[in-house]
């Protein structure tokens, strides 16, 4: 299972810019002003090829009013959640006496812990740690998360201490022949109901009502020629819906699930229709890089009316995973469940499909012929060649000149034109743009006196003409 790092302290210390730092992400909120986050926020840190999931978390402070409750709640719920606490302390303000009770409720967590402190840009970092040993850490690293210093040397540290943590040692590994198929989506969606429908026995504790399953749940099953595990997990919640003690976890285990999948179904629940949370479930999986199947659950229930909205929201809100396979499927009928799992298993193969270098070479050579990359600066960029980084997701590295120019419109039909191409449908891709090394780069041409002249007289031309 992947380890998980909480960023714990009190408000506007800069823990939202340090999550963004360590995820090279901007998914959390960042302003110059207290209490911004309230609800927990997750992602992922990526060191060599291990991940491990970072929560951001609100301040530990109460001074926001009757918002102070809950996000002290979601606070408290990701401490618990974590293996790691990353305490993040304020370098100018210096050691306060908020740090010190905070520093108080941590130690009575039994957590491991590593103090932050940030904000050290043009400080000396031996006066900033000594007003702060009085807190009596033993990792102690100061960054600065406003312009990323010393981040990576956190991010070692955090891989450091994490991997002398016993809490991590106890992980769970499938065979590596074995399809996993996570099913994931809101409370009460039916991923219970599927999988009993599916394998036609009472496997799973099913309920009309929301968090019946508490933890991921690991089932066997063969699918044609295919042996699958099928992993259910609990229900994501809003976070501050997320009350009872025994769902702190969920969402942990789902991310933690997602990790051990090759492929995922996303589970909407047609009555209420596909919900800003579905949403962003559905982008927590192209995060991680999983292949994707969507599946409308509950069609028995739904009339026309209901299914026309269904198709028009479909049109509208999904937009941006257009390559993703959607089955409408009823769990409680079992109809439709095989064809949603063959969608998932073939979008899990097409993830882990290699493309030979000399037919993606051909393609953007063939791309630089009939559609080439618009003019920058009166100079056009070229793309030469192109190989394959890896797969899940299926990673592709694209050499030329100026790449850094390119356009994110012409990138998005770029990966529109491989996807079509090698048919890599129900998986997200990655490109990466490099510029091809120049052997004359670190050759200076010198111009002549005369060289000089024309020069200036061409820019003189230009000026005019502009």
């Amino acid at each position: 299972m992947l380890p998980v790092v909480a960023i714990v302290g009190r408000p506007n210390v800069g823990k939202s810019s340090l999550f963004n730092q360590l995820t090279k992400t901007e998914d959390a909120l960042v302003a110059d002003f207290h209490g911004l986050t309230r609800d927990r926020i997750y992602g992922h840190i990526v060191k060599d090829e291990n991940e491990i999931i970072l929560i951001d978390t609100g301040g530990l402070e109460h001074d926001h009013g009757d918002l102070s409750q809950v996000i002290n709640q979601q606070t408290e719920q990701a401490i618990e959640e974590s293996d790691l606490l990353l305490f993040v302390v304020d370098g100018r303000e210096g050691l306060t006496v908020s740090d010190q009770e905070i520093t108080q409720r941590l130690r009575k967590k039994n957590k491991n812990m590593i103090l932050v402190i940030n904000k050290t840009e043009g400080m000396n970092d031996q006066d900033l740690a000594s007003d702060f040993y009085a807190l009596g850490f033993k990792d102690t690293l100061s960054v600065s998360a406003l312009r990323g210093d010393h981040c990576q040397s956190l991010i070692d540290l955090i891989s450091a201490s994490l991997t002398q943590d016993e809490a991590i040692v106890d992980f769970e590994e499938l065979p590596e022949d074995l399809i996993s198929v996570a099913l994931i989506g809101r409370p009460n969606v039916g991923k219970s109901t599927y999988i009993n429908s599916l394998i036609q026995e009472d496997r799973l504790l099913t309920e009309d009502q929301p968090g019946t399953t508490r933890d991921s749940i690991f089932i066997n099953y063969r699918f044609g020629k295919h042996d699958l595990v099928l992993i259910d997990t609990a229900g994501i919640r809003r976070k501050k819906k997320v009350e009872e003690t025994i769902e702190k976890f969920s969402i942990v285990k789902a991310l933690q699930a997602l990790d051990l999948s090759d492929a995922v179904i996303v589970m909407i629940d047609g009555n209420e229709g596909i919900t800003d949370q579905d949403l962003s479930l559905i982008g927590l999986v192209l995060n991680s890089g999983r292949a994707l199947t969507i599946a409308i659950n509950k069609h028995d229930l739904l009339n026309e009316e209901d299914i026309e909205n269904i198709d028009r929201q479909i049109k509208r809100k999904l937009k941006f995973v257009s390559y993703v396979d959607i089955e409408f499927i009823s769990a409680k009928d079992s109809k439709g469940l095989k064809g949603s799992l063959k969608l998932a298993v073939n979008a899990a193969n097409r993830a882990m499909q290699t493309v030979a270098t000399s037919e993606l070479s051909k393609l953007v050579e063939g791309l630089m012929e009939t559609d080439p990359p618009p003019y920058v600066q009166g100079r056009r960029i070229k793309l030469k060649y192109a190989h394959q980084g890896g797969v899940q997701p299926p990673t592709f590295i694209i050499y030329g000149n100026q790449t850094k120019k390119l356009r994110d419109n012409y990138k998005k039909f770029i990966e529109g034109q491989i996807r079509s191409t090698f048919s890599l449908f129900g998986t997200p891709i990655k490109l990466f743009f490099k510029d091809s090394k120049n052997p004359y780069s670190d050759r200076k041409n010198k111009l002549s006196s005369r060289q000089w002249k024309k020069r200036r007289r061409i820019i003189r031309l230009r000026k005019k003409r502009a």
